[in-house]
């Protein structure tokens, strides 16, 4: 049976699901929930991959986050506690590892990957960009798109990506200003929104500016869990709360919402809903 939403961005490959992940995938599929895990240094793509194997209607998507390309703060929910899961603080992108995962054939998207200059210490920036035009590289060879993580630097992520990307991508969890978008909106890109617009209006202006087939829901499970659970950990099936705001927000039927977000996936990412 084919899904009825999908979360296009969350990370069920993460240690914060280590001891009740099958229980989180079932209420996933019982929503009728369709979800791209999504990879943040080698490891955790590989385990996307894994879990996109094991499963219908889940998907991966394999990169670099730009914050591990170099010694970064310690996060329990995607490493495990006292890090035993992490392989590798300040990994340089291998080609080699990320294309033979690439190529696999529920790999959907290259990242995510992109630019976040909200840690960013002063030798990490050339760092960032290397690894960024690295995947832009990969995306282009294999023909996917990319999922792109851009935080405080839209301005310098769109000119790399205008130099180098033949193919399209998303910006995942967009939290940009209209003056952000239009140049990637002009380039074909869609743009993502989590659970935060159910409780954050700064994003509204945004969501009405932006056209309806360029709009994708995600979660980022497990962070940011949309109202009405916040405090908790999210997951997939909290998608839901996510296309409902979208719907409200725009001032459109749900169901037209929730339908056209489906083919914008399927459309961007080649999954066959």
């Amino acid at each position: 049976m084919a899904p009825k939403y999908i979360d296009i961005h969350t990370h069920l490959n993460f240690a914060a699901y280590n001891a009740d992940r099958d229980a989180v995938i079932a209420r996933m599929q019982d929503t009728g929930v369709g979800v791209i895990n999504v990879g943040t240094q080698a490891n955790t793509s590989a385990q996307a991959i894994e879990l996109a194997e094991q499963n219908e209607h889940m998907y991966a998507a394999i990169g670099l986050h730009p914050i591990h390309t170099a010694k970064s703060f310690h996060d329990e929910k995607e490493l495990g506690e006292g890090g035993q899961e992490f392989t590798s603080r300040g990994e340089v992108f291998d080609d080699a590892v990320y294309k033979k995962m690439a190529e696999h054939p529920k790999v959907v998207a290259i990242g995510e990957c992109g630019l976040d200059y909200f840690r960013l210490d002063a030798d990490t920036k050339e760092k960032q960009v290397r690894a960024f035009e690295a995947q832009i590289a990969l995306a282009n060879s294999v023909k996917k798109p990319l999922m792109m993580h851009i935080r405080n630097a839209y301005r310098d992520a769109h000119e790399i990506f205008k130099a180098h990307a033949k193919v399209t991508g998303n910006l995942h969890f967009f939290a940009g200003t209209i003056a952000d978008a239009k140049p990637f909106l002009d380039q074909g890109c869609t743009f993502s929104f989590t659970g935060v617009i159910t409780f954050a209006d700064s994003y509204h202006e945004v969501i009405k500016y932006l056209p309806l087939d360029r709009i994708m829901s995600e979660t980022d499970a497990p962070y940011v869990a949309p109202a009405p659970y916040r405090g908790k950990r999210n997951e997939p099936s909290f998608v839901v709360q996510v296309v409902k705001k979208i719907a409200e927000i725009k001032g459109l039927d749900e169901e037209i919402v929730r339908t056209q977000i489906l083919s914008n996936a399927s459309r961007v990412f080649g999954m066959p809903f």
